[in-house]
């Protein structure tokens, strides 16, 4: 919550819980055995820390991996859909009456980036008619 807050917008694209829930044994091993001697004189804390940094190691070349794939997909992205996604990622969301305001772009232009935007799977579709609006997926 705290790197959403500061602007951080890798957040979304990688979930520790998912890092976790894909090693769950190893999780719930690491659990007991580091529970099993918090009580004692000399806690083991050893199994749970190794699990949990290596959690994050896996996250983070995931995340690595996921920026990796964006950066070379937006490449082959016109400067106008650039715009289009930067606002939808900003603001959660977009409209092709945003859109004018913001890039002073035709409607119809508009309405082609969107298109292309949708069929790469950039953006999706929420509503319809004039109430529709754009977000990420």
């Amino acid at each position: 919550m705290l790197l959403l807050r500061a602007g951080d917008a890798s957040v979304p694209y990688s979930s520790l819980e998912s890092v976790i829930e894909q090693s769950k044994e190893g999780y719930y091993l690491a659990l007991r055995r580091t529970q099993g001697s918090i009580r004692t004189a000399a806690p083991a804390w050893t199994p749970w820390l190794t699990f949990f940094l290596k959690a994050l190691q896996r996250q983070m070349r995931r995340l690595r991996e996921k920026v990796e794939r964006e950066r070379l997909l937006l490449a082959r992205v016109p400067d106008l859909s650039l715009r289009l996604l930067d606002q939808a990622r900003d603001h959660g969301r977009i409209s092709i009456g945003d859109a004018q305001t913001l890039t002073g772009a035709n409607r119809n232009t508009l309405k082609l980036h969107f298109k292309a935007l949708r069929e790469r799977g950039l953006l999706v579709l929420r509503g319809q008619g004039r109430g529709a609006w754009y977000s990420l997926p």
